[in-house]
């Protein structure tokens, strides 16, 4: 008789002690909520491989434009930045970057973290015709799922083939991470 309360007595010691080391839910570490405008800081990497070759007509290029979550805790991205470039010419007006057909991968940014993505270019000659060119001065950089954009100076220079009516145009963005 003794045995079987001992027994009993240590299984409810067991079952107690287990019941008081679990953590209720709402403690438990919340998800990571997506990466807002807010959260993050923007610009163009102008390390020296990270220039785009504006100054060659012969092939395409890439600018890359990062983002740091600036934010005390983590967020998530996946998908495409939305890239308005704003021209230097009038006739330039903005034009609105289509996107390549890679499949965007999602991530979580710790603070600190920094992700980028690429602008493919194809830049033209000076002496290309006014309206054939488009001068960039300044990009809007929308994050992912966002609204709020972040407005950048282009620092780079040169011009490129204007084809912003164009289905398949020589200047697009890749996903943020790719």
């Amino acid at each position: 008789m003794k045995s079987k309360l001992t027994a009993v007595a240590l299984a409810a010691v067991v079952v107690a002690g287990t019941a008081a080391a679990a953590v209720p839910a709402s403690a438990a570490p919340a998800a990571p909520t997506r990466c807002h405008t807010a959260d993050l800081k923007a610009g163009f990497a102008t390390g020296g491989d990270a220039k785009p070759e504006m100054g060659q007509t012969k092939k395409q290029t890439q600018a890359y434009i990062w983002f740091t979550n600036k934010s005390k805790h983590a967020c998530t991205m996946a998908g495409f930045a939305g890239v308005d470039m704003v021209g230097a010419q009038k006739t330039d007006g903005t034009w609105s970057l289509m996107r390549s057909a890679k499949k965007p991968p999602k991530m979580t940014l710790q603070h600190g973290d920094t992700v980028d993505f690429s602008i493919t270019l194809l830049p033209v000659a000076r002496s290309t015709a006014h309206k054939e060119k488009f001068v960039p001065a300044k990009f809007l950089v929308t994050p992912p799922n966002e609204t709020t954009h972040f407005t950048l100076k282009w620092p780079f220079g040169g011009q490129i083939l204007k084809q912003d009516g164009a289905t398949h145009p020589g200047t697009y963005i890749d996903p943020v991470g790719l």
